[in-house]
């Protein structure tokens, strides 16, 4: 049985891969090289603005990110609002009263739109702010493939379905990025999203309760502001020790048995990913190289591109 699995797990990662080949193919750093050169300056000087006010706010865009190409691809489609012909995402169980960063969005658009005006998608711009978000806290950089457009829907479902919960076992996260084309190697380097940003006490108390994995200081610690049975909405960061510093101090987390989700310390509990996760622990240039290199392959999952979509004018609203 366990060999099946795998079996179904390679084919999967296999077809995937194929996708993604072809949409790299089709996305390009200097898309809007002409069309609108100044591109990369206004997002990051407006992200710079946002993260000097807030340091949380990076961790928020990269989060925006990763859930927007988890479902459907990175179409922008997690910036829609409601409308009465679709529910969006932003409703989602995985994105109400968590997923923020929006009104960031808007005013990257705006400004890009004073600039290049109908020219530059949502979708790019999301991109973009999530590495210089990630840059802006100590992080690595990478070239960011560009060329995307926009969804003109979106569905709460496909969010419900498609996004792995802070419950996951390492053999969902595995098959659920295995799904999207990205490897185990993938999914653990971008786990270290982890490394910035905060939880709610709802996505962590069973954790710190009931699971025997977790180091019992730590557990204690977090109990003091996540009761076990109240305070729902109570925040705790990620990663303790470096909140708003991207590093690899969320893999020494999980080598001390301090990983705040549950399925954080999966990647570090026995398992296949826990030579990986010790190897990051010690090597924050392996992280840092493995990281951005799963942040392009996760860029390139199903974009629209060509006449697809649209060049949303508003990132909220469909055209």
């Amino acid at each position: 049985m366990a060999s099946f699995i795998r079996r179904q797990v390679i084919l999967t990662l296999f077809a995937a891969a194929l996708v993604l080949c072809t949409a790299r193919a089709q996305l390009s750093p200097a898309f809007y090289a002409s069309t609108c050169p100044n591109l990369l300056r206004i997002v990051r000087s407006t992200m710079v603005q946002a993260v000097n006010r807030e340091p949380r706010m990076a961790a928020s865009i990269l989060r925006l990110f990763f859930h927007d190409c988890f479902v459907n691809g990175c179409d922008a489609s997690i910036l829609l609002d409601d409308t009465a012909t679709f529910t969006g995402e932003k409703n989602a169980f995985p994105n109400i009263n968590s997923a923020g960063g929006y009104e960031v969005i808007d005013t990257i658009k705006s400004n890009v739109e004073a600039a290049c005006q109908a020219t530059v998608s949502c979708a790019d711009i999301l991109a973009l702010a999530a590495r210089d978000g990630v840059a802006l806290l100590g992080g690595p950089t990478w070239r960011v493939q560009l060329g995307r457009r926009d969804a003109t829907t979106a569905s709460q479902s496909d969010a419900n379905s498609n996004l792995p919960g802070p419950s996951s076992s390492l053999a969902n996260l595995i098959s659920s990025f295995a799904a999207k084309g990205l490897s185990a190697r993938d999914m653990t380097a971008l786990s270290g999203a982890h490394t910035i940003g905060q939880a709610r006490c709802t996505t962590f108390r069973s954790h710190i309760y009931s699971d025997a994995d977790v180091d019992p200081g730590f557990a204690a610690l977090c109990q003091q502001n996540c009761p076990s049975a109240a305070g729902d909405d109570n925040l705790a960061p990620l990663d303790l020790q470096t909140p708003n510093r991207f590093d690899n101090e969320y893999y020494q987390n999980l080598v001390a048995k301090k990983g705040l989700l549950h399925s954080d310390q999966e990647l570090c509990n026995n398992g296949t990913q826990d030579s990986l996760v010790r190897l990051y622990s010690v090597s924050a240039r392996a992280f840092a190289r493995d990281f951005a290199a799963a942040m392009v392959k996760m860029g390139a999952i199903s974009p629209l591109t060509g006449t697809n979509g649209e060049i949303r004018l508003n990132c909220r609203n469909v055209n």
